[in-house]
């Protein structure tokens, strides 16, 4: 889990998503979502599914023109982990994340009903299998395979690289290299080309986006800040508008930062606005905060 002193798209105007897969029996469904104009940066909402709902993201609504306040929620967070025996890194799902991926229907698609982007987040867990250690374009490749076959299962909108707490070594795993995600990063690209892929901008994978002639930083749909309470711009290759200087945390960052933080994010031109840790309280007023300053409304809370 984050801790709170770190940081942890594009605006709604006629969205439309493709949703796949009802998990159990591989029937595919597509469902189109119109949601009401609004003009302004992208949010962002991470759900720490550990302890709260993935259907927070979508209890608000701006007072002015009925917007989505949130435009992005992601679930965090899945976990790329390591078989000692394959000596291989494989995607993982606590028993949280499972459980809202075994229940797409009733914890997601609410959601993409409503115009709102569905990723998942992946991060480190302890046992050396990360992002930028994987030894092998062939490594990488599985492993993007198997993030795009969850995006496709579970009908995701796309994939947030996290690269924390993987403890590069431990379990007798290298040391990050120049290609790993480079190759993870092209692979995972090609296999979803319509999807969304997000960089949380910390860790050795972040600093390692150009190999043999390969920058993979366009790959990027956007990047964010990741320290809470902080304004700090992502160092990729990106417009504006796909990056979040500004990073809010609803347990540890004050109303007036935010708000601060978000009129920076309208004054100097970015796209993109992150908040963390969204829980199931009607946080109204400090969302409200936040709302004016991105999009001269206040927010409304419906439970």
């Amino acid at each position: 889990m984050r801790i709170f002193d770190r940081s942890r798209v594009r605006t709604a105007a006629l969205a439309l998503i493709a949703a796949a897969a009802l998990v159990g029996g591989g029937t595919v469904s597509t469902h189109a979502a119109v949601a009401p104009a609004k003009k302004g940066p992208t949010s962002v909402a991470y759900i720490e599914v550990n302890s709260n709902s993935m259907l927070n993201a979508g209890k608000y609504k701006l007072a002015n023109g009925g917007g989505n306040v949130f435009d992005v929620a992601v679930i965090f967070a899945a976990n790329i982990n390591y078989d000692t025996t394959k000596k291989s890194a494989y995607l993982y799902f606590n028993d949280n994340v499972r459980r809202v991926l075994d229940n797409v229907q009733t914890q997601i698609r609410p959601l993409q009903a409503k115009g709102i982007k569905v990723m998942l987040s992946v991060l480190g867990n302890h046992q050396g299998a990360g992002f930028a250690n994987l030894p092998s374009k062939t490594a990488a490749t599985a492993f993007a395979k198997q993030l795009s076959d969850a995006v496709s299962k579970y009908g995701l909108d796309g994939i947030d690289f996290d690269d924390e707490y993987a403890e590069y070594g431990n379990n007798g795993t290298g040391q990050p290299n120049s290609s790993s995600f480079v190759y993870l990063v092209s692979a995972l690209r090609a296999n979803m080309p319509g999807k969304l892929i997000s960089l949380y901008n910390i860790g050795p994978a972040a600093s390692r986006l150009s190999y043999g002639g390969v920058n993979i930083s366009s790959m990027f749909n956007y990047a964010w800040n990741p320290y809470y309470g902080t304004w700090g711009v992502p160092g990729i290759a990106l417009p504006k508008s796909a990056l979040s200087p500004a990073a809010i945390d609803f347990a540890a960052t004050s109303s007036s930062t935010a708000a601060a933080l978000a009129k920076r994010t309208v004054g100097e031109g970015y796209g993109v606005y992150l908040t963390y840790n969204l829980d199931g309280l009607d946080r109204h007023t400090y969302v409200s905060a936040f709302t004016q300053q991105l999009y001269g409304s206040d927010a409304v809370y419906t439970p």
